[in-house]
């Protein structure tokens, strides 16, 4: 009987202990394909100032420190990457007091705030009043959701129309006019302006964090 009690025992904290499923390697939906491979940056390009802004930490792409961009340059499947109508998922955090972006069609510059492609903000308790999900001076909104929490982030971009969800609730619903040129001082957000992805690191008070980053090509 006593060995039937040290054996539950071992069972037990061998479940305690057992890897959360969490930890697991991340698996695409079916029809989305992994951007990110959890270990380093193969396929992203740091802008040409302070690179050490970024790195890969437990699984994640972390933002942390001064004014610096990460671009998607690697190749989708097999081919350069041209992400015009696509479904964009992936997981994003904030700490306190942090602001951040992810950017698409967009185009890698070495420095400066990308001038081409629109921003989806990220930033919950940031002093800036536009926070996380709204589109950056386009259809900008004011509620946010918590800090050091995990959420999903999704973009999605048919022909001229975005939309955005914050873990399944629709943010920002925008359909681009078609006599656009682009907001007040942001000529270069319209839609095509480029191509690609990118997350910024907006200051050195700012740490945002991303994982999980797959995207689907849409049609038209």
């Amino acid at each position: 009987m006593r060995f039937v009690y040290l054996f539950s025992a071992l069972v037990c904290a061998s479940a305690l202990f057992a890897a959360d499923p969490s930890d697991k390697p991340f698996k695409p939906e079916k029809g989305f394909t992994s951007l990110f491979n959890g270990k380093d940056l193969t396929g992203w390009t740091k802008s040409k100032e302070n690179e050490d802004s970024f790195s890969v930490k437990d699984g994640a792409i972390v933002a942390s420190g001064k004014r610096c961009h990460l671009y998607f340059t690697g190749l989708f499947k097999g081919k350069p990457a041209s992400f015009k109508n696509f479904e964009l998922r992936l997981s994003v955090m904030t700490k306190p007091v942090s602001n951040g972006g992810i950017y698409f069609h967009t185009k890698y510059q070495p420095t400066g705030f990308p001038e081409t492609g629109f921003e989806v903000q990220v930033n919950n308790t940031h002093g800036d009043w536009k926070k996380s999900g709204g589109l950056y001076n386009v259809q900008d909104v004011k509620e946010s959701v918590p800090d050091n929490v995990w959420y999903t982030q999704t973009i999605i971009v048919q022909g001229k129309h975005v939309q955005t969800f914050i873990n399944g609730k629709k943010i920002a619903d925008w359909t681009q006019p078609d006599d656009w040129a682009g907001p007040k001082g942001n000529p270069g957000r319209v839609i095509g302006a480029g191509d690609t992805f990118a997350f910024q690191a907006h200051d050195p008070g700012s740490t945002t964090m991303y994982k999980d980053i797959r995207v689907k090509i849409l049609k038209p």
